[in-house]
């Protein structure tokens, strides 16, 4: 019995990600245009059959925006643990969020800018912000957990890494954001200049003892 649930767990698992890939490729084309009906038919299903597996589209939001959150999170984990010098590794922690968004820009428009999508017929309609918001608190929270591990801030230390980790997040996701509709400069050029307003305090604080710095 627990064999034959086994295999019907990881059956149903595997089937969610194939239904994350088409959910992918429609994004990839449409943007946030991407429908249920769409995503249904590049799946080769019909509509019903995808509100099973996710509710809605805000389920179907939300199981990619985990997918492509997560791989984010892994990639700047990396950056930060590079072993660099200090203004390095800040340089490439904004030059990895900033290439996935221009890698893909279309996934990044879904995520962040849903609504701007003509509706389309049948579709669930859903708020921007209630869904965008908490993919940007998370990467906050992971910034400032990493910030509090390897930079000496002294008392109430803690708070501070919280305040300058979503501050960093959100100066990321604002200027990303214009940056990619507007393009005014290459992604080097905007690296650059975002490292040089990070580089007051960041650059004069300690590292903690014992850690691997920052």
């Amino acid at each position: 019995m627990e064999t034959t649930q086994r295999t019907a767990e990881q059956r149903a698992a595997q089937r969610r990600r194939e239904l994350l890939d088409a959910a992918d490729r429609v994004v990839l084309r449409d943007g946030p245009g991407a429908s249920m009906n769409a995503i249904a038919a590049e799946a080769g299903i019909t509509k019903p059959i995808l509100y099973r597996h996710f509710g809605d589209k805000g389920g179907l939001y939300s199981a990619l925006a985990k997918r492509h959150t997560d791989a984010l999170l892994a990639s700047l984990r990396a950056a930060l643990d590079a072993p660099a010098d200090r203004r390095e590794r800040v340089e490439a922690t904004l030059d990895t969020y900033l290439a996935a968004i221009e890698a893909r820009p279309q996934v990044y428009r879904f995520l962040m800018h849903p609504a701007e999508g003509e509706p389309v017929a049948g579709d669930t309609a859903f708020d921007a912000g209630r869904h965008s918001a908490p993919l940007l608190r998370l990467m906050g929270e992971e910034l400032a957990e990493v910030i509090a591990e390897r930079v000496d801030l002294g008392p109430r230390g803690g708070d501070l890494a919280r305040a300058w980790g979503h501050g960093i997040v959100g100066m990321m996701h604002a200027a990303g954001d214009w940056w990619l509709a507007e393009r005014p400069c290459d992604r080097a050029a905007l690296v650059s200049a975002l490292a040089d307003l990070l580089w007051g305090r960041l650059a004069a604080a300690g590292d903690k003892a014992g850690g691997p710095g920052f």
